[in-house]
């Protein structure tokens, strides 16, 4: 069996966000997305919700059927920020593997910046490099550095849901919970400054997952989401900026209506786009070149590298 007929699968359980990535290693392969939440209020209880653990393991479910169908060789399921950071993440752990079919792992921080820059990356030229390749989940953000490998990578407690809950308290937020979140976000960027200071050193930023794709979608006014349009779109500092006052400035029942954002994402964008501008703001980056590919894909690579 050749490398190109293999098929593998990758589910990521994360913090609001429950994915699926079906791939030979050919094109952005088969992708699902559901917007479970499975991290909602773990800053405050420590503990996975039932709510929460119901919903991820409806979507297992059907992702169990897709890869059955699918005829998929090599199947790795990992679990991210909310289910390191929860008291409880036995009680999900095991139900979810359950369900899907196989064992879902625990995922470092490190090893989700590390895949992440591995996805985010293929098909780059290193000349254009050294990235900085940034990955804005529900309960950390990854940032990843090099040009063909990650020479520095570290993962941070900050992201769209943790900051959401955390500062964000009115609808539309106050400008005073905004600054909050940004000056809290600054004083992370600081903290790598001082330790991985070749970080500030990147020719360009590279941007992942559900935040940045979605602000990307919402600058583009995108009616009907389109994958192969986001990656490789170049967002412009002043354009995420822009995304980022509009959505701030709107109450929940307005923002919904924005062409390009997720109603069940609605919430918590605004949270994930203090992230963003911060990190743009601090190292002066003036664009971010978004990729559909992301540590899903780094795993994908792997696996298919891997014994057949």
């Amino acid at each position: 069996m050749d490398l190109v007929s293999r098929r593998v699968a990758v589910v990521d359980c994360g913090t609001n966000t429950t994915r699926l990535l079906v791939t030979d290693g050919v094109g952005l392969g088969w992708r699902e997305q559901r917007i479970t939440g499975l991290g909602r209020g773990v800053s405050a209880s420590g503990r996975l919700s039932d709510a929460g653990i119901e919903r991820v393991l409806t979507a297992l479910g059907e992702y169990r059927t897709i890869i059955e169908d699918e005829g998929v060789d090599t199947v790795r399921a990992i679990a991210t920020s909310a289910v390191r950071d929860a008291r409880n993440r036995d009680d999900f752990l095991g139900p979810a593997a359950e369900v899907l079919g196989h064992p879902v792992g625990l995922l470092s921080g490190d090893d989700e910046a590390r895949y992440g820059f591995a996805g985010a990356t293929a098909g780059l030229d290193p000349s254009g490099g050294p990235y900085l390749v940034v990955d804005i989940g529900g309960g950390s953000t990854e940032l990843a550095f090099g040009r063909t490998q990650p020479d520095a990578y570290r993962s941070l407690d900050m992201g769209s849901v943790r900051f959401t809950e955390t500062y964000i308290h009115r609808d539309p937020p106050a400008p005073e919970e905004l600054s909050s979140a940004i000056s809290v976000a600054k004083l992370h960027l600081d903290d790598i400054d001082r330790e991985l200071p070749v970080m500030k050193s990147a020719a360009q930023l590279v941007g992942v997952a559900g935040t940045i794709t979605t602000v990307a979608a919402v600058e583009i006014g995108l009616a009907t989401y389109d994958a192969e349009l986001i990656d490789g779109f170049v967002l412009e500092r002043a354009a995420a900026e822009d995304v980022f006052r509009t959505l701030a400035t709107e109450a929940l029942e307005d923002r919904i209506h924005n062409p390009g954002l997720a109603e069940a994402r609605a919430d918590v964008i605004v949270g994930g786009c203090c992230v963003l501008v911060a990190i743009m703001r601090h190292w002066d980056h003036d664009s971010c070149l978004v990729r559909e590919r992301d540590l899903l894909d780094g795993i994908a690579e792997e696996l298919l590298a891997g014994p057949e």
